[in-house]
């Protein structure tokens, strides 16, 4: 049984180089011990519902437009940008109708993090930025389940205001053995001194740091003795690495940026995860009725409360806890992938920008960072010649991160990856799409700008 104590003080024994290394834990983790999976009544599966519209393709409109956030205690609420629209929840298979408007004063463009093969949905390439009151149509393939992230921001930085992204739900075909599906999104900010919000790409100055978590700076959050909880943790943070750590649980880990994993049980209850990163968790409430475990976060300087899981008094939700869940369903992508054959491709980072632009000063003809034969391995060294850790990110398809001597891979997939500064690091995909697709870079530092380049697959 987890015994879970009362709320903690923030001890978490972290650094900046540390947090970077954590972001490999999970290799060196044993896997967590599959079963079969739990039978129960229907009511415990609540997965198995779609908002997806099985008599037409599904429709959402958004809008890119102004919000409000209370950051400071005793202050006027702080103004950001952000997405307006209802719930992004649907399922998979499910083909997306979206139309987007633009009510912010100057251009944005959609950015789906974690949707693979969607070419012509994809930013700069696909959909060039959309003017300020203008409107656009776009058609976006949910092949995958998984946790994936809408966001605006793509052409952010140095901004007259900071844009929030929005989570996006894909729910499996079938049910997952859990009682309930909650989504963190976890956001930090600076904010200046007349309490305005600067965006990411300029220097902060004296700037006050704040984060928010589902857009509050505090979160409690309430379950049954012996109910399964599926959390979906999203950093939302603009540059940095972060660890979430739910102080006194076993979290087994189930799904690494909207990709199912072998599941394993996170040490020490903590999650580290870069900027865009997300963390599907199972969290089993075995302890007896009122007891508190802290949720903290971890920026590489210090650790922080954000919040609190509290088990309530009412009745257990079943007698005993659930067996081990099983690894979530497969979303097809390939179990080998042929090293051997590979293209491959030496890809730096940081230092001299050299091909490296600012999305705002993108050209789509522009020559391509490589490219690629389609149903061919494509193998990345990632070599970071910057004074601090780069975090690179890949649209259009999830890679493996590839052992010292390429001779396997990290038991999960992945799009985003940190690396520390010298370090080069392999990462090795399945060129399954065709299309062109950006690739993203950028320095862990709130001044550090966003970068981009792009690549084919034909």
């Amino acid at each position: 049984m987890v015994r879970i104590g009362p709320m903690a003080s923030p001890e978490f024994p972290l650094n900046r180089r540390t947090l970077m290394a954590g972001l490999g834990a999970a290799a060196l983790t044993p896997i967590w011990p599959v079963a079969g999976r739990a039978q129960g009544n229907p009511q415990d599966n609540p997965q198995g519902n779609s908002q997806g519209n099985s008599q037409g393709r599904p429709s959402l409109a958004l809008q890119a437009g102004a919000e409000s956030l209370a950051l400071r205690p005793g202050s006027a609420a702080t103004p950001v940008w952000s997405l307006h629209g209802p719930d992004l929840a649907f399922k998979r298979g499910d083909t997306l109708a979206v139309d987007f408007g633009n009510e912010l004063p100057v251009p944005a463009v959609l950015n789906w993090r974690g949707i693979d093969g969607a070419s012509a949905a994809e930013p700069l390439t696909g959909r060039p930025p959309l003017a300020a009151g203008g409107k656009d149509a776009l058609q976006l393939p949910l092949r995958h389940a998984g946790t994936f992230l809408c966001e605006s921001a793509l052409l952010g930085d140095g901004q007259a205001k900071p844009s929030r992204p929005r989570p996006l739900i894909v729910r499996e075909t079938g049910p997952v053995a859990v009682d309930r599906d909650e989504v963190l999104l976890i956001e930090d900010w600076r904010v200046r001194p007349d309490g305005t919000a600067m965006a990411p790409g300029t220097v902060p100055g004296d700037t006050v740091p704040f984060h928010t978590i589902n857009g509050r700076t505090s979160l409690d959050l309430s379950g049954r003795t012996n109910e399964r909880v599926r959390l979906r943790i999203i950093s939302g943070y603009q540059r940095s690495v972060i660890a979430i750590k739910l102080e006194g649980l076993e979290v087994r880990v189930m799904a690494i940026d909207s990709q199912p994993s072998e599941p394993f049980q996170a040490r020490s209850g903590a999650l580290v995860l870069p900027p865009g990163g997300r963390v599907d968790a199972f969290i089993d409430l075995t302890a007896p009725a009122s007891t508190t475990a802290a949720i903290l976060l971890h920026d590489g300087k210090e650790a922080r409360p954000i919040g609190k899981f509290i088990v309530s008094n009412e009745p257990p939700v079943r007698p005993a806890p659930l067996p081990p869940a099983p690894p979530l369903p497969s979303n097809g992508l390939p179990e080998r992938l042929d090293l051997k054959n590979a293209t491959r491709v030496d890809l730096p980072l940081g230092g001299p920008s050299g091909d490296w632009v600012t999305p705002t000063k993108f050209i789509a003809t522009a020559p391509p960072a490589f490219r690629a034969r389609k149903d061919r391995t494509v193998v990345l060294a990632l070599t970071n010649r910057a004074a601090t850790a780069t975090v690179f990110h890949l649209h259009g398809h999830h890679f493996r991160w590839l052992d010292r001597l390429d001779d396997g891979w990290k038991p999960f997939w992945l799009d985003t990856l940190a690396i520390e500064p010298g370090q080069t690091q392999r990462i090795a995909f399945f060129a399954e799409h065709s299309g062109r697709y950006l690739i993203e870079s950028a320095a862990t530092d709130w001044a550090a700008p966003r970068l981009v380049r792009w690549y084919a697959v034909e």
